[in-house]
């Protein structure tokens, strides 16, 4: 599959997704910015400084984007695919934690 390949669905996104982050550097990347956006969520609305949320997506596409950039040596498919991709990162997240995918 190409970047410029249409999705139906994110079943069928998915594995493309996986293949796009093979590299160990870059999947840990994506687990500490996911990491980091929940802890900054939580601090943000149990201190009420929802200023805080502005930092979300520098906080978790920076570290993702560091992962493609200089370790992965591809685009991130945020670019080609927002939606399926930030729901990507949740997804490989939630297999990191159950022990589906290594990091």
């Amino acid at each position: 599959m190409t970047e410029t390949k249409s999705f139906t669905s994110f079943k069928r996104f998915y594995p493309y997704y996986l293949k796009e982050h093979r590299n160990k550097t870059c999947r840990r990347l994506h687990f500490i910015g996911s990491s980091l956006v929940l802890l900054l969520t939580g601090y943000a609305l149990i201190s009420s400084q929802f200023v805080l949320l502005w930092l979300l997506p520098v906080i978790g596409y920076g570290f993702a984007w560091v992962g493609h950039f200089f370790f992965e040596k591809n685009r991130p498919a945020t670019f080609k695919h927002p939606l399926y991709s930030l729901w990507g990162d949740w997804v490989m997240f939630k297999d990191i934690l159950m022990g589906k995918i290594k990091w």
